[in-house]
């Protein structure tokens, strides 16, 4: 008997808490482009103006599930997790910034893929302009080119086995449009997938979004005229996936490794191009805790970190099976040195990546901290690993050979974003003091603070097209619906008097070598501990925590552009080669197309 499908339902409203625009719940997205004074950026290059405002359609929630529609904001029971809409993204265009170290898009997780060809073989080699995690590439000269070492590659037993025909790719074998799962409660791929896809452009721009229960794949291409509707939707049962990245290693025209990390703790490995997915951490069998970040590892097709909200970083293989986690380490015993913080402790390996047990899930497992990371990202090297957690506290892990080497402390509150400068060389973060903070990796100290926002700070990005040796253009969105731009030159900041009288005593002339590197960059990165005062301290495992420095000692950057720029709290910030790309929690993804005048960032001057 034939069954008529039931009526739409009509659009809905949700209340949401803090006085933003109500949410619509509908099953479409919806494309605008307002002009006027309001949607355009005066900056000193020219006028960006908004080209683009796709509005995701936010699902409302699974029958199943049970939800509050007016929460106490004082109540002390726990809600589930939840994100602003984050976004991952895939560019085709071969071109690169035009400068000295061509690096790619910190800010997102764009790489090339015209330049990136998938390997069907472990005998294939790697090619030099592969790029790495969050779309930082390095293109090195024939005179520096220092080969970049991979995470685990001195263990044999995380190396693939090379048969007669040679190792070939793994793809997950699920199709997600067919499963069964209770996990999945409704997979809607476009009528015209496949011709989509095919006819992607050599300038085209996929979009990865996620928005509550629901993850989108967008083509946000110039020339595309459907760019409201989505080339797959996902709508998950219960949980909400609160982070995602493309792994640049291995993406190709036709192949987009889609890793996810869930509400629920679940991670879910998904092919775009042929709609198969895997599970790991299926039900939480290693750890329970949902998953607030993760990101391929540098230079690795199979293993990603997840970081869990319970202070653990914990690295995966996406080919592996899972198996119930016992810690394989036992705590060391701490000797806190004069100064320090009892609450902090040198990273707790629970499980080594030179374990001789690799047969199953994790590959490896850190201890961080006992509060929620809020994110991390990798060093443009591929060496180091920037972590801020919800104590307020950025950590530096020399994550090769798994050891935590500097602690900074915020000016106020938690750190809530963090990333790298293309070359390097600085460290931004965000949180809760409402401050960008500019730290040096080589100096190993508090460089700027950033004043201009007027809330957290939920997201900062250098822009590469705009950044050279000695320049560097970046920007910040947060609560306050405000993006902020600054242009900043180490040259150019002045340090108050209060810094040039400095303590006499200092620690350098008792303590040992900090860090024992055996690369060839080591002597040149960190050239010597002489900025560490006597208020820094250094424990038995060469860990050096620094004190919070005061405003009245540290130099303040002004930005050189603010305005607010939604209705909504923004959650995500990138900048492309032709936009900056914005988003807010109620799924606003807004693209800023660059000043026409500007068409060579390497003509530009960064301080007209």
């Amino acid at each position: 008997m034939f069954v008529p499908p039931p009526q739409p339902r009509p659009p809905q409203h949700v209340y949401i808490p803090g006085g933003m625009t109500p949410i619509l719940l509908d099953t479409s997205n919806t494309v605008g482009h307002p002009s006027g004074p309001e949607y355009q950026l005066a900056v000193g290059e020219g006028i960006y103006c908004l080209q683009d405002d796709v509005h995701l359609a936010t699902p409302p929630p699974h029958p199943s599930e049970h939800t509050n529609a007016n929460p106490n904001p004082l109540a002390t029971a726990l809600l589930p997790p939840t994100t602003g809409v984050k976004l991952s993204l895939s560019c085709s265009n071969t071109r690169q910034p035009p400068h000295f170290y061509n690096i790619a898009n910190s800010g997102s997780t764009r790489s090339n893929l015209a330049t990136s060809i998938i390997r069907e073989s472990e005998k294939e080699s790697r090619s030099s302009h592969e790029t790495s995690s969050d779309g930082l590439a390095t293109h090195l000269t024939s005179a520096s080119a220092v080969k970049t070492p991979v995470f685990g590659e001195d263990n044999a037993l995380l190396t693939p086995a090379i048969g007669k025909d040679g190792a070939k790719r793994k793809k997950p074998k699920t199709s997600i449009v067919k499963s069964n799962s209770s996990f999945i409660s409704r997979v809607m791929p476009h009528e015209a997938m496949t011709k989509r896809v095919q006819e992607h452009t050599i300038d085209g721009l996929f979009v990865f979004a996620n928005i509550n229960r629901a993850f989108q794949w967008l083509d946000l291409s110039p020339r595309n005229e459907m760019k409201a509707q989505h080339v797959i939707k996902i709508l998950f049962t219960k949980a909400q996936m609160l982070c995602h990245d493309i792994n640049p290693f291995t993406k190709g025209p036709n192949h987009l490794d889609v890793i996810m990390g869930a509400s629920t703790a679940d991670i879910m490995w998904f092919e775009a191009f042929s709609q198969k997915y895997a599970r790991i951490n299926k039900n939480a069998v290693i750890n329970p805790s949902p998953i607030h970040q993760i990101k391929w590892l540098p230079g690795s097709e199979n293993l990603f970190l997840a970081a869990h909200m319970d202070g653990t970083l914990i690295v995966y293989d996406k080919e592996r099976d899972d198996a119930t986690f016992v810690p394989e380490e036992k705590p060391p015993h701490i000797n806190h040195s004069r100064g320090s913080n009892k609450n902090h402790r040198p990273l707790l390996v629970n499980k080594s990546v030179n374990s001789r047990n690799q047969k199953s899930n994790p590959v490896a497992s850190w201890k961080l901290s006992n509060h929620r990371i809020n994110d991390f990202a990798f060093s443009p090297d591929s060496r180091h690993l920037a972590v801020v957690t919800e104590d307020g506290y950025l950590h530096i892990i020399d994550y090769l050979v798994e050891q935590l080497t500097d602690i900074y402390q915020s000016y106020y509150g938690a750190f809530l974003c963090v990333c790298w400068s293309p070359d390097g060389k600085y460290i931004l973060t965000g949180g809760q003091d409402d401050l960008v903070s500019i730290w040096s990796l080589s100096e190993r100290r508090l460089v700027a603070r950033c004043p201009g926002h007027h809330s957290w700070i939920s997201s900062v990005a250098f822009d590469p097209w705009r950044c050279d040796d000695r320049n560097y253009r970046f920007g910040s969105v947060g609560e306050d619906r405000r993006l902020l731009l600054w242009d900043f030159n180490a040259a150019m900041l002045h340090r108050p008097k209060a810094l040039s009288v400095r303590q006499r005593g200092s620690i350098s002339s008792h303590a040992p070598l900090l860090r024992n590197r055996t690369e060839s960059q080591a002597t040149t990165r960190f050239r010597s501990n002489s900025n560490l005062t006597t208020a820094d301290s250094v424990d038995g495992e060469g860990m050096v925590e620094h004190t919070v420095e005061s405003r009245t000692r540290t130099a303040e950057l002004p930005p050189v552009m603010s305005k607010i720029i939604d209705d909504d709290p923004l959650s995500w910030l990138g900048f492309e080669e032709d936009y900056i790309i914005t988003a807010c929690v109620t799924g606003h993804i807004r693209l800023w197309s660059r000043p026409q005048e500007a068409t060579n960032p390497s003509q530009v001057d960064l301080h007209s």
